[in-house]
């Protein structure tokens, strides 16, 4: 979406809709209290004429006290308004910022696996963060702006109209001036806007890579390296930023300009006639008074126009992600997902991303509660047929059935919750050993846990642990060591307890005793199960039901570990160099 492409009226109509009207009843509120507040301005101004008039001028002694308990009743109602209207502005942005977050969060979870591998961690965190955060600095501005700025404008200005409408033509004689600055001046605002954007999202990809990556910077000696790329952003956000402030601070600077050169056309032409006595000193100060606290909401409103310039940015970026659609969906009409234990079939399977062939014509099936291996070089495309089987990918050509039933045909959470996964990177979150078992689940018999634990082999481990199941496993499961990732993983396949199991590479990284004590929990996971597993290592997969050997994206070979071996073939020459190797 590019900048000639927006409009700003659909931009906030868009905020409106989505967000803010979900809280209109504080938002009316809110605005009424910003209408008091805007309406004490007028007041004040007004009062400046009995003030001057009946007490400075005319000596009425009486005056002064119902004078001065109307001002003390202005600034009483002015400060009641200004605290209530803050409160409830805070409210309001804070809960419509997090139910942009929520959506945002949500909907990057639906879209294609294709989406994430084009956009960085970093880049995502920027959108949600960031450009939401520049967001939740705009609204109380543009709602004070549209509340208690334009009451207090239209006041005071009532009041200037009052004492004498010619003297408010000469103070506001530059007002038409600012048209055409402001105009361009919000454009170059937006466009520098959207360029800090740009550069924040570099910033959040660089620190991802850079503490995500922490231990190859430190071996490969990249300190300097990666401090170097972030230095080069962090001195263009500081320009860019520089050149944003400079748009944003010059449209009030122009107002105040605006605000000199009519003050001193009403000093010229009404001083005059306050010495020839045709008007007041009250007169005077009442209009001097409205005039120059009208200049203050009206400077604030010339600022509204640079920071919604900026929140435009981000609002830009957050519309286009929550208007991207996801290519894989859940059909309008599904079919229900097979019950049991299925088999898998893959016939006649291509994929083709671009110009590049994944898979070309593969065709084999997994029998129900047996295990079927796959094994090949890398890039033979076995993970891509696990992409295939759990709708992360949609084959070009080829079909794909559980049960007899299409993939495609089935509900995307039917689907998925067919299968539970291990893989060689065990997915660990930075919270407790328990919580990463359980994901969530709060309806687990404690036998069944400990089943599972028993069976994965966790509780092996546990009286290693100082708080036993309670132990923070730290970032990325960073406390634990990989065997016992990795049983943490089993464990929680096991609660999950799905008809079908991926293995993909589960004991490729461990040492011969972790390796050990996790094929066994493995052994103990597949029984009963519909079993697919990835490996290298020839050996973990010599007992299975089937053997299916794939190259560049083909099914060369399918077998038991023994007939394939007999044939002589590609699985033979695999076998021989591992053996060799």
């Amino acid at each position: 979406m590019s900048g000639a492409e927006v409009n700003p009226r659909g931009l906030l109509l868009w905020v409106w809709r989505g967000y803010l009207a979900r809280h209109w009843r504080l938002l009316l509120v809110a605005m009424g209290f910003m209408a008091l507040e805007g309406g004490m301005f007028g007041a004040l101004s007004y009062m400046m004429k009995p003030m001057f008039d009946r007490v400075f001028v005319g000596g009425d002694s009486d005056a002064i006290v119902w004078v001065g308990l109307v001002f003390l009743g202005i600034f009483v109602l002015r400060a009641t308004a200004s605290v209530v209207q803050k409160v409830l502005l805070t409210r309001i942005s804070q809960l419509s910022v997090a139910d942009i977050r929520q959506d945002l969060l949500a909907h990057l979870m639906v879209l294609d696996t294709q989406y994430h591998q084009s956009h960085s961690p970093g880049y995502l965190m920027q959108r949600v963060e960031g450009d939401v955060d520049a967001i939740s600095k705009v609204w109380r501005t543009i709602i004070t702006g549209a509340g208690r700025d334009v009451i207090a404008l239209v006041s005071l200005l009532g009041v200037a109209v009052s004492v004498d409408w010619r003297w408010t033509l000469i103070a506001l004689v530059g007002a038409p001036i600012l048209l055409a600055p402001s105009v361009l001046l919000q454009r170059y605002v937006r466009g520098q806007a959207r360029r800090a954007r740009d550069v924040a999202a570099g910033l959040s990809v660089r620190l991802n890579e850079a503490f995500h990556g922490i231990v190859p910077v430190k071996l490969n000696a990249l300190e300097r390296y990666q401090s170097d790329r972030y230095r080069r952003l962090t001195e263009e956000r500081v320009r860019v930023e520089t050149r944003s402030a400079l748009g944003q601070a010059t449209i009030p600077g122009m107002i105040d300009i605006m605000a000199g050169l009519g003050f001193m056309g009403v000093l010229f032409y009404g001083g005059s006639e306050i010495l020839g006595g045709e008007k007041t000193v009250g007169d005077f100060m009442a209009f001097f008074t409205a005039i120059g606290l009208a200049f203050e909401p009206l400077r604030r409103l010339g600022n509204v126009a640079g920071v919604w310039q900026v929140a435009a940015a981000g609002i830009e970026r957050i519309r286009q992600i929550l208007e991207t659609v996801p290519d894989l969906r859940s059909p309008a009409k599904p079919v229900q997902a097979p019950e049991g234990v299925p088999d898998v079939v893959l016939e006649d399977v291509s994929l083709s991303i671009g110009d590049t062939t994944i898979l070309d014509g593969c065709t084999f099936t997994a029998e129900a509660g047996r295990t079927t291996a796959l094994v090949g070089a890398s890039g033979a495309g076995k993970s891509t047929v696990f992409n295939l089987l759990t709708r992360l990918l949609d084959p070009t050509d080829g079909a794909v059935r559980i049960g007899g039933v299409p993939v495609a045909e089935m509900d995307l959470g039917d689907l998925r919750g067919l299968f539970s996964v291990v893989s060689q990177e065990a997915l660990l979150f930075d919270d407790t050993l328990l919580e990463n078992v359980l994901l969530g689940q709060t309806d687990v018999p404690e036998a069944d846990l400990k089943r599972a634990l028993d069976a994965a082999h966790v509780t092996d481990f546990l009286p290693q642990l100082s708080l036993g199941l309670d132990t923070p496993v730290g970032p990325r499961g960073s406390a634990l060591s990989g065997g016992q990732r990795q049983r943490v993983a089993i464990a929680r396949a096991l609660l999950r307890d799905r008809p079908i199991l991926l293995l993909d590479e589960a004991t490729s990284a461990l040492d011969t005793g972790s390796e050990a004590k996790v094929q066994a929990a493995l052994d103990t996971l597949s029984k009963g199960r519909t079993t697919l597993v990835i490996a290298h290592r020839l050996s973990t997969v010599r007992d299975a039901g089937k053997i299916v050997v794939m190259d560049r994206g083909r099914v060369v070979e399918q077998g038991t570990h023994d007939a394939l071996l007999a044939e002589g073939g590609a699985y033979a020459a695999l076998h021989r160099m591992q053996a060799q190797g």
